[in-house]
């Protein structure tokens, strides 16, 4: 299929070069399924005149072509595949799109939400990883049942890959797999800094649409020093409807907007918003209060990308290492939504 979306994207002319955009190079990766199709396109000059009309040419091509897939055509303007910002010899060069997922405090479901979240885009076809940058608390491998993975490295191009861990077609990175569950994680910030920057920029994360990055509750240096080493594009924040996780989100929205972090905050998600018994499928309870998270993204202009309740098999899948979304219908259509919502957003400003 990534031949025939090749052969596709090779018809359309660049109007100043009068070259295609592929035997030209300016197709920078191609990612292809039934579900799913990204095309990465990337021009030499900082500001291509026609940088807009080529995309828009090539989503009508692939849309017409393949009208059951999601289309998702990026663009890239100035210098060579490397993103920009990032460090010489990182391994994150090919990674298109980066998405924070933040909580105010901790106890929301943030991780679940990114482990569940992550999935979902597997699942639609996109290629996923997964950073856990919760260092003090790292609860991936737990939940994709890799817990006993041990990374082991490779030498590529002169320098030391780490090999990440692979489950349910998701790469994942986590502080996780280099401790033992009962060690206590007493860093100071330089060494938790430093254990970040060994996994962001040798992890072998290869050619990724989207890397999901998992960080740890609250706002902080932590924080700080991964927007600083990692070019983020968007932030997710997770909140529970009570009034005390809700306070925290303000906090989370303002430091993402902060003039000097100036990252986008794509949305809210409303976690464990109401629950509804298996033996009465038409009664919602409202546990934690209703509709909080809404409220506040309403307040401060911000996306509600929607609500997840509680359901029995979330908790189960997170503890047998199988987010639920791949196991329960019910869970993977609230994500799938989520993740419609999410890849919607960031396509409008790709």
């Amino acid at each position: 299929m990534e031949q025939n979306v090749k052969e596709l994207l090779g018809t359309i002319l660049h109007p100043e070069t009068e070259q295609d955009i592929v035997s030209s190079g300016l197709v920078e990766h191609i990612a292809a399924s039934e579900a799913a199709i990204t095309v990465g396109i990337r021009f030499p000059k900082g500001r291509d005149p026609f940088a807009v009309k080529i995309k828009n040419r090539a989503e009508e091509l692939l849309k017409s072509h393949f009208p059951e897939a999601k289309v998702l055509v990026m663009v890239k303007e100035g210098g060579t595949a490397k993103r920009p910002d990032l460090k010489e010899q990182s391994t994150t060069g090919d990674i298109t799109k980066v998405i924070a997922v933040a909580s105010g405090k901790g106890g929301v479901g943030k991780s679940t939400v990114a482990a569940n979240l992550a999935v979902t885009l597997a699942q639609m076809g996109f290629r996923v990883g997964l950073l856990d940058a919760d260092i003090y608390g790292p609860s991936q491998p737990k939940m994709f049942g890799v817990e006993e993975y041990l990374p082991d490295a490779e030498q590529v191009d002169g320098m030391d890959q780490i090999v990440p861990a692979e489950a349910l077609d998701v790469k994942i990175m986590s502080i996780g797999f280099f401790i033992r569950p009962t060690d206590a994680l007493l860093w100071r910030g330089a060494m938790a800094v430093n254990a970040l920057k060994q996994m962001i920029h040798q992890t072998k994360w290869g050619a990724l649409d989207f890397l999901i990055c998992d960080l740890p509750p609250g706002t902080g240096d932590i924080h700080l020093s991964i927007i600083g080493e990692l070019k983020i594009d968007g932030a997710v924040i997770v909140s529970t409807p009570q009034q005390v996780a809700v306070a925290d989100v303000v906090r989370g929205v303002e430091m993402f907007r902060n003039p000097q972090v100036n990252i986008p905050v794509e949305g809210i998600i409303e976690n464990m918003a109401f629950f509804t018994p298996e033996e009465l499928p038409d009664n919602r309870y409202y546990i934690f209060g209703q509709g909080g998270a809404r409220r506040v993204a309403e307040q401060y202009d911000v996306p509600f990308l929607g609500e997840v309740p509680i359901i029995q098999s979330i908790m189960e899948g997170g503890d047998t290492g199988r987010p639920a979304s791949t196991i329960d219908p019910r869970v993977e259509s609230w994500y799938r939504e989520i993740a419609d919502k999410l890849v919607g957003s960031v396509m409008k400003k790709s």
